[in-house]
């Protein structure tokens, strides 16, 4: 047990003095998975609209699609794309394998099945009233879409917070594209996963520490909209 406590010992001192390693490692992992959730908003956000309002041939076998790959697992993401961006995969030449880039693109197609299907739900649940109140009063049809998107607001924004959570804390994607370059792409759950393999738990702990508190986080501001949503019945 003494290797424990002396484990959560170093960790806070690694945390307290901001040591340098463990604040680029962390600085990844936000920025990393900031950049996924953003673009995946901006990409699913109006595909989840046009899968919960438009009615054309195939649409209830895309919503199932769709809700089956919310639950996709990391491992399977990443190796379909290090096949396509490895030496001898068609976009091989592009140089993007064991990048930040290649560790955004992974964890953008895994949160962007979540942010459609979320804001699907959100917007199917909404007042079919709203839309053609709008376009009654003289709204253009873009301005009939963001007032759509202001009553669903509180279910949009669970859908980006559900997203951001689950790419915040992923492994498979990040080792696999990212190869845990040190000082470069190695974020937080990497480096958890070195670390305990190493035996090392201090920095492993601080990490674990920061995680911990993040999904924390999201998850208090993802019960807070859901209970707004259940409020205002959407």
């Amino acid at each position: 047990m003494d290797y424990i406590w002396e484990g959560i010992r170093q960790a806070f001192f690694i945390i307290l003095r901001l040591d340098k390693e463990f604040a680029w490692i962390v600085f990844v992992s936000i920025r990393v998975a900031f950049t996924s959730t953003l673009l995946a908003t901006l990409v699913g956000c109006p595909l989840g609209v046009m899968l919960a309002r438009k009615r054309f041939r195939g649409r209830q076998a895309l919503l199932t699609i769709v809700n089956t790959l919310m639950s996709l697992p990391t491992v399977v993401v990443g190796l379909m794309l290090y096949s396509v961006l490895s030496r001898r995969g068609p976009l091989g030449s592009l140089g993007l394998l064991y990048t930040l880039t290649a560790m955004i693109l992974g964890q953008f197609i895994l949160v962007l099945p979540i942010v459609i299907g979320l804001v699907a739900s959100a917007i199917r649940g909404l007042d079919e009233r709203v839309n053609r109140t709008a376009l009654s009063l003289g709204a253009s049809s873009w301005q009939a879409f963001f007032a759509l998107l202001r009553e669903a607001r509180h279910g949009l924004l669970a859908a980006v917070i559900a997203g951001f959570g689950r790419v915040f804390a992923e492994v498979g994607i990040s080792m696999m594209l990212g190869g845990n370059i040190r000082g470069y792409t190695r974020n937080i759950t990497t480096t958890i996963a070195l670390e305990t393999s190493k035996g090392e738990f201090a920095l492993g702990i601080a990490l674990g520490l920061v995680l911990l508190t993040v999904a924390f986080g999201v998850n208090l501001l993802l019960a807070s909209f859901q209970k707004r949503i259940r409020r205002v019945g959407i």
